[in-house]
């Protein structure tokens, strides 16, 4: 079994990874300084954004492998654990990273907008695969970051890096968007299997033995992280994955309250709904009419 190691501070995965430490909270990582080393898992408590530039192990979060080919991006932020599962040949490690720690942005605008970069909380196979343009761009970011941490630190040290910081994660976001146009076809896929999961759900008993179902039950099935399901599903519906579920409840409520053989509180139980009043509740937040009054009117 491999090495586990946690790192908490800047300095502590600048030593991982033979390297100085300019600034106390942020680094940008050239991992060729690293030495060849075998796979470990790896805690961190800071925010890290690699860059991988050759294959160098297979980088599996929780019980699922990134999609980490040369030339992507991957995010990992506070708390999460990451394993290079290879525990046994010595690999050198190639590509580059930039890493800074929660400190580094408090009190700054990114503080206000870093929980919007839902990329954050992307996981299995849904790294950021780079053109050579966007590559030379997340470069140019990295460079630009470097030479205020050759600077001499001073009271504009963190109000520049931070923003630096943030105009490379805009950047991720317009690469992220021009991902989900490339993979139009595949994205139009899951979309299609959503709406398959959808139905099959509530012609089970499901609902009376889960409930309500979730965005994260649906991601799950679809083997995507939340954050990224919830984008998918936005940017080619242009509804958010809880909307389109709202809206999948309301059509089958509606169906089923047309059956008069069925009481309000059977079709709210058969939905998922626990208690019939909050059916009721939900039903006319979105229809603008009880289920009962919807009933008589229909």
């Amino acid at each position: 079994m491999g090495q586990v190691f946690n790192f908490e501070t800047i300095s502590e995965y600048n030593d991982f990874n033979n390297h100085e430490t300019l600034h106390p909270l942020v680094s940008i990582i050239d991992f060729n300084k690293a030495k060849p080393r075998t796979g470990s898992k790896m805690n961190f408590e800071l925010y890290c954004i690699f860059l991988k530039q050759v294959k160098c192990g297979d980088l599996k979060y929780g019980r699922n492998y990134y999609d980490y080919q040369e030339g992507t991006l991957v995010f990992i932020k506070p708390g999460q654990t990451i394993d290079v599962e290879n525990k046994v040949d010595y690999y050198q490690p190639a590509g580059h990273g930039l890493v800074f720690h929660p400190d580094l942005i408090r009190g700054t605008s990114l503080a206000k907008s870093i929980t919007e970069y839902s990329f954050f909380g992307y996981d299995t196979s849904e790294a950021l695969h780079l053109s050579e343009k966007e590559k030379q761009l997340v470069f140019d970011c990295f460079a630009k970051i470097e030479v205020e941490l050759k600077q001499s630190i001073d009271k504009h040290s963190k109000k520049l890096i931070a923003s630096n910081i943030e105009l490379f994660l805009n950047y991720c976001e317009r690469f992220y968007d021009r991902q989900f146009i490339t993979r139009d076809t595949t994205n139009k896929g899951i979309v299609e299997k959503f709406e398959e999961l959808l139905n099959s759900y509530f012609s089970s008993d499901k609902p009376n033995i889960i409930g309500l179902p979730s965005v994260a039950y649906y991601a799950g099935e679809l083997n995507l992280s939340p954050n990224y399901f919830g984008d998918l599903i936005k940017k080619e519906t242009g509804k958010s994955a809880q909307e389109y579920i709202k809206n999948k409840i309301i059509d089958v409520a509606k169906n089923k309250i047309f059956d008069s053989t069925k009481t309000i509180n059977e079709v709210a139980y058969e939905l998922g709904f626990k208690y019939p009043q909050h059916f009721t509740r939900f039903f006319k937040q979105h229809v603008g009419s009880t289920p009962n009054e919807y009933r008589i009117m229909n």
